[in-house]
This record gives structure tokens, C-alpha cells and sequence, in this order.
């Protein structure tokens, strides 16, 4: 009976105790923000630890290889229903398009790639998911990100506080992301706009909050209208592979240049246009695409550029199908 005791004891689960960091948590928020000492406690001690969480940052999608990931996303369905979505809310994406600059077809696509057009917009409660990796942020990953999930915490807790959100029972995904755009607390208090004017920025019932929040959001990082998002490449034998970047896709370098080191486009392109080059691991071999700042952009929305490529891609085939029906 003792050693049951005591088995018992161990396998207790870590959030029947005060999370470890929240004296510094408390103090931090606090200070920098000027949160109440004992709500930021009682929200904290609402947070539950969940081992689901760290599993899912440990294997994210956007670690599969292109020709995994790319099945995810480019499916008939996600592309049938992106050509509804479109027509639904023809007037408003148009709309927004109009007023920050953003290609149409690119406002659905990311709101396809993200929730399935607001179909699947995450089952876990924000604060279990930002105390998890805030507090517990797993070891042995390539880097240890706690902090900024900490910090996602402290921006959550003022974006409740100045939205009159329930802090304690908004859901959204594994990461702390809400609503159909997926903003994290952050990119939601300095990107979401009330675009429906009713003066509230919600982007869970507010289709239209939600479509002029992601054109402001890439409006913000400089998108081009109407300019290229990435271009196929045909790559010589003796191309600089070495050169490839895997984490900046910043064009640094200009279409001639990159021709000039084995990477040649596919199609006519001006050759003084910056770009940067994106190796795609496929089934047999690998693809080489030129990418530009519009890529570059959607990286500033996720930094994979798997997703971006997958957001770029599925807007070109919803852009289609909204063509062949008229």
C-alpha cells in the first residue's frame, strides 16, 4: 500500500500546483502592463497544463515534407468551398481588397488554409494553451520559444480585457491562434479591424472583421497587388544549392542574379525583380521555385514557407474555379 501511495503521489498532474514562473509572470504583467495582480493569479489558476499541447508543438504539420503537407491543403474540397466562400462574401472581399491592397483570391485562400473557412477554428482553451508553452515548453526542440508563448499570455490577457472577451473560455488552436484568421493575441490587438463597423473586432462571428483583418495584416507587410508570389525554377546541375535559404526568404537578390547562379525561371520575368529561392521536397526528387515579396509577406503570417506556398497554390486553384463558373 505504500508504494501505491507513492505512485500515486508522482503521477499527480503538474497544474494541481502553482504553475513554475508565476511569481515572475505575475510581476511582469504587472509592471510592463499594468494588469491586476489578482486577476492575471485567478487566470493563471484556471490554466490547466495539457501534455496534448506539447505533443502537437513537437510534430507540427508544417514539419511534414512538401508533398505531405501539400495534400493537407490542396483538396477538392478546400478549393470547392474556397469558390463558395468567395461568392458568399463577393461585395466584402472586394471590398477589401480595394481598401488595403491585397489580391482576392489570397484573403480566401488564407482563411481556407488556416480554418476551412471558419470550420476549424481550434478546440483548446487559449490560456491552457499559452500557459502550457509559456510554462512547459518542451526541451529538446530546435529552439525554446516559451517566452514568446509567455508573452502571448500577457497580450491575451489585455486583449481580454479590452475586447470584454470571457479569458477563461475562448477556444482557438494548440498554439494560442483565434478565431477564423487564426490571429495570435498579439497580431490580434495590433492587426484586427472592426471592419463592420459595430464596434467590436470579432473574429469569430464577423465574417467581415475577419476578411479586413487578414488584408490588414498583409497590408501591413507591404503587399504588392497584383504582383508575383512565386515562379517555378528550373535549376542547372551545377546551380548554388548551397545558397538556399531554409528560414529567410527575404529577395535579396535579383532574377538575373539567381539566373546567373544556375536558377532560371520558368516562364519571362523582369530580371531586376528581387527574389529568393525555395527548395520543395516532393515524392521523386525535389522543385525549385523563385519567390518574391509577396511571398515573403505571407511568411510574416506563418514563417513556413510550406504554408505560404500551400496558401499561394490554393489561391491559384480557387482563382480558377471562380473563373470556370462565371
Amino acid at each position: 500500500m505504500r508504494k501505491l501511495i507513492i505512485l500515486v503521489f508522482f503521477c499527480l498532474p503538474v497544474y494541481a500546483a502553482e504553475h513554475p514562473g508565476t511569481e515572475d509572470f505575475v510581476n511582469r504583467a504587472s509592471a510592463e502592463f499594468g494588469l491586476p495582480e489578482n486577476e492575471v493569479r485567478a487566470l493563471l489558476d484556471e490554466a490547466e497544463y495539457k501534455q496534448s499541447i506539447v505533443d502537437a508543438i513537437s510534430r507540427p504539420a508544417e514539419g511534414k515534407p512538401w508533398h505531405e503537407y501539400r495534400q493537407i491543403f490542396l483538396t477538392d474540397k478546400r478549393i470547392s468551398e474556397g469558390v463558395n466562400f468567395w461568392k458568399e462574401n463577393r461585395d466584402l472581399i472586394a471590398a477589401a481588397s480595394k481598401q488595403f491592397g491585397v489580391d482576392e483570391e489570397i484573403i480566401v485562400s488564407i482563411i481556407g488554409v488556416e480554418t476551412f473557412y471558419g470550420r476549424i477554428t481550434g478546440s483548446y482553451r487559449i490560456i491552457d494553451a499559452l500557459v502550457t508553452l509559456g510554462f512547459y515548453y518542451p526541451q529538446g526542440l530546435s529552439s525554446d520559444r516559451s517566452s514568446y508563448f509567455a508573452g502571448e499570455l500577457m497580450q491575451y490577457m489585455r486583449l481580454a480585457s479590452e475586447e470584454g472577451l470571457p479569458a477563461a473560455e475562448v477556444t482557438g488552436s494548440y498554439a494560442g491562434a483565434m478565431g477564423m484568421g487564426q490571429f495570435m493575441p498579439s497580431s490580434y490587438r495590433e492587426y484586427a479591424i472592426d471592419f463592420d463597423a459595430d464596434g467590436s473586432r470579432d473574429l469569430w462571428r464577423s465574417t467581415a472583421d475577419v476578411v479586413g483583418s487578414v488584408a490588414n495584416y498583409l497590408h501591413r507587410y507591404g503587399w504588392q497587388p497584383g504582383q508575383p508570389v512565386a515562379q517555378r525554377a528550373i535549376a542547372a546541375e551545377n546551380a548554388a544549392f548551397d545558397e538556399i535559404s531554409t528560414r529567410n526568404f527575404t529577395p535579396s537578390l535579383t532574377v538575373a542574379q539567381w539566373r546567373e547562379k544556375g536558377f532560371k525561371s520558368s516562364s519571362e520575368l523582369s530580371p531586376d525583380l528581387p527574389a529568393a529561392v525555395l527548395k520543395l521536397v516532393e515524392e521523386k526528387g525535389n522543385t525549385y521555385w523563385l519567390t518574391f515579396k509577396n511571398f515573403y509577406v505571407i511568411t510574416r503570417y506563418n514563417r513556413s514557407p510550406r504554408y505560404a506556398m500551400a496558401v499561394y497554390e490554393l489561391s491559384q486553384e480557387i482563382k480558377k474555379g471562380m473563373e470556370q463558373s462565371g
